[in-house]
């Protein structure tokens, strides 16, 4: 069948009336609709595809569309969906119970994992998401540094705990509510103890350390933004955070939740070069079960209660079923470290160089960040590389709306924001590259002329 008699049949079969119905139920229980606001569709002029199933690297919706998934639950599915490496361990991890609420030794098997993947981290915590970690690391950080003052950067997004929302990504960026300075309901006294920077800015980063020197806890940042679109920081500006928190003694935080294990085994500080006070992590260590964890020097962990004051509590946390699924997935990436990582790392450079011959054919102005398992396509005029997040809010988001609705009927599941970057896994092969770059060709040809 050729490429053109394939699209044809995708574009004609196309259907969403299960997912429609689903969604008018969904609204009046559940606030939008949705469980998690970029979800919605919303920015992208959609409304949600809800989906049925996932193998490797397809999701299947509720009409029986197939899709060629980028958003792979945002990072954790590096192995795919369904590996049978990680279906075997929650299967193996089951049939003992889903939850106990007391230690086991799986969650001691992954703390000893952890520590030998990353070596910036010696102990560490497991909580159960992203956002918790982000928040007990911030607070941990205040207790040893005896200080109150976070800087965190423009774009960025660590979690819906209160002193994050500050010029925060994700879907506060993709809704449109980043240019407040939170979000309702967050009292000024919270924001007011954080301070927000441009990404990339290392002027910006000097100025606020001359100002704040003694104040500072702590910086937290994502090393490799994946919530403004993915952002690469500059050597320049990398050598000054490390230096800056170093001499005035405020703890560094690398929230790892997207990045880590994912760009490199040992994360973005090992593709940098970097060892950060503590790190951030979530996603991959749970092999696409709700998890997240935090760690770095022992002397700041020993803080934490039950061994020190600084209180962090969870009954799920170090849950059975996420442990053995995260171990299982982090085993396997230890196990074929070199073949795995340079298989992800070609798969995103081919995709990268598609994209990119798709916008000169078409004559569209764009731009194609990507490391390895994580690309953004940026819709933007200008010459200057998107490094920050003013650059990101620049970009042309309708015409990405436009681009993301044409490929969906093309069975591609794009991340349905500008601002969200796309995760590739170790199932994506040169078909799924293939498929993907000829359905963005015919997504942007067609946006181009809706757009005329």
């Amino acid at each position: 069948m050729s490429a053109s008699t394939t699209e044809a049949t995708r574009e004609k079969s196309f259907c969403r009336e299960r997912s429609d119905k689903l969604f008018e139920r969904a609204k009046v229980r559940i606030p939008g609709g949705v469980n998690s606001p970029v979800r919605s569709c919303k920015s992208v002029g959609s409304s949600p595809l809800f989906i049925a199933s996932a193998d490797g690297a397809y999701m299947i919706d509720e009409d029986d569309n197939r899709y060629i998934d980028y958003v792979g639950s945002w990072g954790p599915m590096i192995l795919g969906h369904r590996h049978p490496c990680v279906l075997s361990a929650v299967e193996d991890a089951l049939v003992h119970g889903t939850s106990y609420g007391a230690p086991s030794r799986l969650e001691v098997e992954m703390a000893e994992l952890i520590c030998d993947l990353v070596p910036s981290v010696e102990m560490v915590r497991m909580v159960n998401s992203g956002t918790e970690a982000c928040m007990s690391a911030v607070r941990l950080a205040r207790a040893f540094t005896k200080r109150e003052l976070v800087i965190k950067f423009d774009g960025c997004y660590h979690g819906h705990a209160d002193s994050f929302l500050v010029k925060a990504g994700s879907g506060l960026a993709t809704l449109g509510l980043s240019e407040a300075t939170s979000s309702p309901g967050v009292p000024t006294q919270f924001t007011g103890l954080t301070m927000s920077l441009p990404f990339n800015d290392v002027d910006a980063l000097r100025q606020a350390f001359a100002q704040k020197t003694a104040e500072i806890a702590c910086v937290i940042v994502e090393p490799i933004v994946g919530n403004s679109g993915l952002l690469i920081p500059s050597p320049e500006f990398l050598k000054s955070l490390t230096g800056l928190c170093k001499d005035s003694g405020a703890l560094l935080i690398f929230d790892e939740v997207m990045t880590g294990f994912r760009v490199a085994l040992g994360g973005a500080q090992e593709r940098f070069g970097v060892k950060p006070d503590l790190t951030t992590f979530g996603k991959v260590i749970g092999g696409g079960l709700p998890v997240g964890a935090y760690g770095g020097r022992r002397d700041v962990m020993s803080m934490v209660a039950p061994e020190g004051a600084v209180y962090q509590a969870g009954t799920l946390s170090g849950n059975p079923l996420a442990m053995a699924a995260g171990l299982a997935q982090l085993r396997y990436l230890q196990a074929g470290k070199v073949r795995l990582y340079e298989k992800l790392s070609q798969t995103t450079e081919d995709l990268a160089e598609g994209l990119k011959g798709v916008l000169a054919e078409a004559d569209v102005s764009g731009q194609v960040l990507h490391v390895p398992g994580m690309l953004s396509l940026f819709f933007t005029d200008s010459s200057e590389p998107v490094q920050s997040f003013d650059d990101a809010l620049k970009c042309d988001t309708k015409f990405f709306g436009s681009v993301w609705r044409n490929l969906t009927e093309r069975g591609v599941y794009w991340p349905p924001s500008q601002f969200e970057a796309a995760f590739l896994s170790i199932m994506h092969g040169k078909n799924e590259i293939k498929e993907t770059v000829a359905a963005f060709k015919a997504a942007i040809g067609e946006a181009k002329k809706t757009k005329k």
